[in-house]
């Protein structure tokens, strides 16, 4: 009788949960069996590493007429996945004899393939940034990890490609080289949203005001007829919003990941998430029996574009009201509750009425219809919109003209990054952990805002005869110091109080 002890992990939402892997080989009747409540993949594991232990050299459990127990503790929480493979083959041939080694403070994952090949698995960022926090140093995974696993600091990481390297590496005969710490200062955009701002010819009021929302991250609502840029513009969007640093790029690479969409390159510049509008509920705010992360949190720290807003289920809707507020999102199933970031920015656009033309060119919708249309996004949903935009008809002259004098998405996106600096500087100053003006609380903005009292007579009298909430109340003080900022103006003035409050009036 002989017992093998090894260790792997798997996420619950974005968390790491290490694994112990428990392998006891007895004599007996043939009978190979996984305990610790795992998934229909680990159970179907037992085939892939007994294929692939005979295929790298040695002998096959199905081979031996024994009894073979492997136990995934802790055994009251649910297993999933591929991953375990790699660690279950090694405490498999560490019980058998075949390897000696020690196993603490170590961490195996990887999919095995039936010739001993390791594959790529998914979620891997996550685990490796909170192995050092729970007390290992050496993590094992598989080769095609690599450029992933190179974000992670602090932690020795081996990149594996066969069950075999492995084994060759843990009894000494040949020793593999550990991936080097990499982080590439690669900000370039993906095609499919790399428009610059400078194509997009008139709507220059529209520009505004995405330079105010990038500059201290607020939510846009765009509303205009078809074909006028409301599309492009937010495409564009993504342009002018400052890049990633390391710790955020190290979080949004580990959110793909977890939901499976990471592809080969990192994360270094912020997501663009565009769901259909007949996206379901789970899609958008995530969910399913395990937790996994839906739109709002895979645009963490970049943009959720949602066009045709009203189209958009209204449950779905209404369910964006915590994670545009609270900048995170908690979602409860019976075997468990599990907390997902959400901090995005909302780009929201939609008609001024169902046939699209509006009031002002010839819309043709009766009241009844226009009422339902309107009625179909919520006031709680509006009042956490801090900037809404008229987008206008194209003007003709522009759009046929050889050349346009525009400013490019450079450009605008220097004075972008000068502006969220000194936010940055000013709430560094009052011991405030926060970067964009849009985060503030009720309290910081007492704390940090400087606003003479003929500017706050002036915002109070317009909230007085236009009923604005105390978040309305509070979002156009920040819109306000967001255009103080862009202007290098430590002051609100009067100026940027009148301009913060023609952004808070939903045109027709």
């Amino acid at each position: 009788m002989s017992i093998a002890k090894v260790y792997s992990a798997q996420l619950i939402g974005l968390d790491a949960l290490i694994v112990t892997i428990e392998v006891d080989i007895s004599n007996g009747l043939h009978a190979f069996s996984v305990v610790g409540l795992g998934d229909r993949s680990i159970d179907e594991a037992k085939d892939r590493i007994s294929a692939a232990i005979k295929n790298s050299g040695y002998v096959s459990p199905k081979q031996k007429n024994q009894k073979v127990v492997i136990s995934l503790a802790p055994a009251d929480v649910r297993k999933e996945g591929p991953s375990f493979d790699l660690a279950m083959a090694i405490g498999y041939l560490a019980a058998a004899g075949n390897l000696q080694f020690d196993p603490r403070g170590i961490l195996i994952l990887g999919e095995l393939s039936l010739e001993g090949c390791v594959s790529k698995i998914s979620g891997l960022l996550p685990i490796l940034c909170q192995a050092r926090t729970k007390g290992y140093h050496t993590m094992f995974v598989p080769e095609q990890n690599r450029r992933e696993a190179s974000l992670a600091q602090g932690i020795t990481i081996f990149g594996v490609d066969s069950l075999n390297a492995l084994m060759d590496h843990l009894s000494g005969r040949k020793h593999l080289s550990p991936i080097e710490a990499n982080f590439q200062d690669n900000h370039s955009l993906p095609p499919s949203i790399s428009i610059d701002m400078s194509v997009i010819r008139g709507n220059e009021s529209a520009k505004r005001g995405l330079e105010i929302a990038a500059a201290g991250a607020h939510n846009i609502l765009m509303s205009g007829p078809p074909g006028t840029g409301k599309t492009m513009l937010a495409h564009s969007f993504v342009s002018i919003l400052p890049p990633l640093s390391y710790d955020q790029s190290v979080e949004v690479t580990g959110i793909h990941s977890a939901a499976r969409t990471l592809k080969d390159e990192l994360i270094t510049y912020p997501p663009f998430r565009s769901p259909h509008h007949t996206a379901s509920y789970p899609s958008i705010v995530g969910g399913g029996a395990f937790p996994k992360p839906g739109e709002v949190t895979l645009a963490h720290r970049g943009v959720l574009f949602l066009d045709e807003f009203p189209e958009f289920e209204r449950g779905v809707l209404e369910a964006l009201r915590q994670p545009l507020e609270d900048r995170l999102i908690t979602i409860s199933r019976a075997r468990g509750t599990v907390t997902f970031p959400a901090q995005c920015i909302l780009i929201a656009a939609m008609n001024p009425c169902p046939c699209g033309k509006g009031r002002d060119h010839g819309c043709t919708c009766l009241n009844h219809v226009l009422l339902a249309y309107k009625r179909r996004i919520s006031g709680p949903i509006l009042d956490r919109i801090d900037v809404c935009l008229n987008v206008s008809k194209i003007d003709y002259e522009k759009l046929a003209a050889r050349t346009v004098v525009s400013e490019t998405s450079a450009e605008i996106g220097v004075r972008v990054m000068k502006a969220r600096e000194l936010q940055r500087k000013r709430f560094g100053r009052f011991g405030i952990h926060k970067s964009c003006n849009s985060e503030m609380s009720a309290q910081d903005i007492e704390r940090c805002i400087v606003m003479p009292s003929d500017v706050r007579n002036l915002l109070a009298t317009f909230a007085q005869k236009h009923e604005l909430s105390g978040r309305a109340f509070h979002r156009v003080i920040k819109v306000a110091q967001t255009i103080a900022d862009l202007g290098r103006r430590e002051t609100i003035e009067k100026a940027d109080i009148l301009e913060a409050l023609q952004y808070r009036q939903k045109k027709e």
